[in-house]
């Protein structure tokens, strides 16, 4: 059952309700509602037509190509909303996103899709890209809540330091709250699911008139799925990160920026 664009159009209606809110409240997001939303429509109209493209061309080298440009695009992401320097900061993001994306992903193509051949577009692009983006928003939060800890906990990490702590064990608390408070609203979420929150995934199978029981199945595949991948590539980026920006003598070469 197609949206006309009429319909959708007058849909987006509901969006003075978010605007009218950070009016009322003084919230100055106006305009950042605004953009986000039209970025959202332009790049989700442009992707549409480009992957039509994709799936009809379905070349290895451009698949491939564009995996890269969503992990480099997501890096940068990760890192804008994060507040870091992206010079410090941008390959160990990048290589935590591969190290939590690639395993995952070529388990789900290989052994559980299928598809033929292995870089179909239609199965590879949409999944890689459900992974890569539930991954965004535990990146965001864990850098966030490690290189906030550094700068409001410092008397605690020299501390451990003057104590006989090496860089790593003294910064171990840090990584450790970080990884808890990235993981905690997924793993809410998993909880819920079912009962309080039908997934999008699931749902969108239902309404395309796919049995429900084979619609679980997937949304049970992608859900493990996110929750390894997210698990890794934050874990990844922590370490990561952490071997990037501590000096051997303890000393943390970046801090929050505001």
């Amino acid at each position: 059952m197609d949206i006309a664009w009429l319909q959708l159009g007058l849909f987006m209606l509901v969006l003075l309700v978010p605007l009218a809110i950070s009016r009322y409240f003084q919230l100055a997001l106006s305009l950042d509602m605004l953009s986000a939303v039209i970025r959202m429509t332009l790049q989700l109209v442009l992707v549409g037509l480009y992957l039509q493209y994709l799936f009809e061309l379905d070349s290895v080298w451009v698949n491939s190509a564009w995996l890269l440009v969503m992990l480099l695009v997501g890096s940068s992401s990760i890192i804008s909303k994060a507040k870091l320097p992206k010079r410090l900061l941008y390959m160990p993001v990048f290589f935590g996103l591969v190290l939590g994306l690639f395993p995952v992903l070529w388990l789900m193509i290989v052994f559980l899709l299928s598809p033929e051949p292995l870089y179909t577009a239609q199965y590879l692009i949409p999944t890689a890209g459900m992974l890569l983006g539930n991954c965004l928003s535990g990146n965001i939060v864990a850098l966030q809540r490690l290189f906030g800890a550094f700068s409001d906990r410092k008397a605690e990490y020299q501390g451990a330091l003057a104590l006989g702590a090496s860089p790593s064990q003294a910064c171990l608390p840090f990584v450790q709250t970080a990884m808890q408070q990235a993981f905690a609203p997924i793993m809410a979420s998993m909880a819920t699911m079912g009962l309080v929150t039908l997934p999008g995934m699931m749902t969108g199978q239902i309404l395309g008139g796919i049995d429900p029981l084979i619609a679980i199945k997937y949304q049970i595949v992608i859900s493990v799925a996110i929750f390894v991948t997210l698990s890794v590539s934050v874990a990844a980026t922590l370490l990561l990160c952490v071997r990037r920006v501590i000096a051997s003598t303890g000393r943390v070469n970046v801090f929050m920026s505001k």
